[in-house]
């Protein structure tokens, strides 16, 4: 009984211990199937924030909201096409510097051209203020344009300037007499020491053949915004030099006061040198010589000319200067360009356009005709003068006579008749008679549309 009672007692101890053998090992096993709480995924949550992360990647994540958005490995690229002020089409100075500002085209289609041709030259930074993307061409302010006609004043530091009103329009004009010697000494009217101008005076204005009022004749050597054009395609490499050489001459022997920019050109065009008076900043503008590509010379003429026009006022309140001109140099024709000729000089038509005075140093065959019909006619157009030297030593005499013609010309503002008033394109003639002289010639603009420029459209 006692030994019955021995094995039963140790078949519990037994029993007992296997269970909490057996419940020890279940535990065991149910915690190594469970993993640490650290490695527990969480449900999916969609965050949006308005700070940049510090991980670039995450940077896209408020775009994929929109339904039509790409992945997020495509949507840098996206947010890259969404700045258009990164890609500039009129870069300032060398297009391989960064950090310049760009010269503002007022072609929409030559920034779109341009920008997929140059996506080297895309900027990371944000656009500036003042340049393509954050300047509108709306913000340009002309002369002041009302009341009465006012006379012309010298400013406090001796600068000239007449306030022309909307109704009346403002030449400049060079006379020559029959052997082409420029004539300077016609009479004025207009101011107190010269008295009104009358039927009787040296000069006659036609609009559409018909006589105009004339408000003032005057000629004084006044400061002119300048801007010079230079062809940089390869095929002007050797002629570079003497080139650089007569445009610094062409500076040298104008007004003091005047304001210089540079551009060259090829297959694009480049503001090398902002308005400058200084020889050596000029110099080294003309310098940045990278003869190279095609000829784009009618987009560099019509960027050259918006330029102008978008800077006018600035020019007239800082500088006293209302006067534009531009210095054309190439020797080839226009191979690249967006605009056409005909574009070209219907710009070189609006109102305030500048003189174009050109330089074609041109080959002798059929080929260069298409050019010098260019440039002859940007020339003819704005009362300028279009030169075809036999080679580039010609250059230097030439932009000195250049510089002659542009000091000697005489300011005639005449009143718009009233009944002027339908839009359209105004036909101009301006005819010389004085004593002492003999088939005097006067050039100056062919015509102009009228209350059109580049900045207003």
């Amino acid at each position: 009984m006692q030994l019955h009672k021995q094995l039963y007692g140790a078949l519990i101890v037994l029993f007992a211990g296997a269970g909490v053998a057996g419940a020890q090992a279940q535990s065991g096993s149910t915690n190594q199937a469970q993993p640490p709480a650290a490695q527990q995924q969480p449900a999916p949550v969609i965050r949006i924030t308005t700070s940049a992360p510090a991980n670039g990647a995450q940077q896209q994540a408020p775009q994929q909201q929109a339904p039509n958005s790409a992945p997020a490995g495509q949507a840098g690229a996206q947010q890259q096409q969404a700045q258009p002020g990164q890609q500039r089409p009129m870069q300032m100075g060398n297009p391989a510097e960064q950090g310049q500002a760009p010269m503002q085209t007022g072609n929409p289609a030559q920034q779109q051209s341009q920008t997929q041709q140059q996506p080297a030259q895309a900027q990371p930074d944000q656009a500036q203020p003042g340049l393509p993307g954050g300047k509108s061409v709306d913000s340009i302010q002309m002369a002041p344009q009302q009341g009465q006609a006012k006379e012309p004043s010298t400013t406090q530091e001796g600068g000239y300037v007449f306030h022309a009103e909307v109704e009346e329009v403002q030449l400049y004009a060079t006379v020559v007499d029959d052997k082409g010697r420029i004539v300077t000494d016609l009479p004025g009217c207009g101011r107190v020491n010269t008295g009104p101008c009358g039927v009787n005076g040296p000069f006659t204005v036609y609009q559409n053949g018909q006589p105009v009022q004339i408000k003032l004749v005057e000629r004084r050597d006044v400061p002119v915004a300048l801007g010079i054009v230079i062809d940089n395609s390869g095929s002007m490499r050797e002629k570079r030099e003497r080139v650089n050489i007569a445009s610094l001459d062409l500076v040298k022997a104008s007004n003091p006061d005047d304001k210089v920019f540079i551009v060259n050109f090829n297959d694009a065009y480049y503001l090398d040198t902002d308005f400058t008076n200084s020889i050596p900043t000029l110099k080294e503008g003309l310098e940045k010589i990278e003869s190279r590509g095609g000829t784009a010379l009618y987009d560099a003429v019509v960027a050259s000319a918006d330029y102008l026009e978008k800077s006018s006022s600035q020019l007239q309140a800082r500088d006293h200067i209302q006067k534009k001109a531009l210095f054309v140099v190439t020797d080839g024709e226009d191979n690249m360009s967006t605009e056409s000729l005909e574009q070209t000089v219907r710009r070189l038509s609006d109102e305030n356009a500048p003189t174009v005075y050109t330089i074609g140093i041109l080959d002798k065959d059929e080929r260069t005709r298409k050019a010098k019909r260019a440039l002859q006619a940007m020339a003819e157009q704005t009362g300028g003068l279009a030169f075809f030297p036999k080679d580039a030593s010609e250059v230097d005499e030439i932009a000195r006579t250049v510089a002659r013609d542009i000091r000697s010309q005489y300011v005639i503002v005449f009143k718009k008749p009233s009944s002027d008033a339908a839009p359209g394109y105004r036909q101009i003639k301006v005819v010389a008679h004085a004593p002492g002289h003999k088939n005097l010639q006067v050039r100056t603009l062919s015509g102009y549309y009228a209350g059109t420029n580049r900045a207003s459209r």
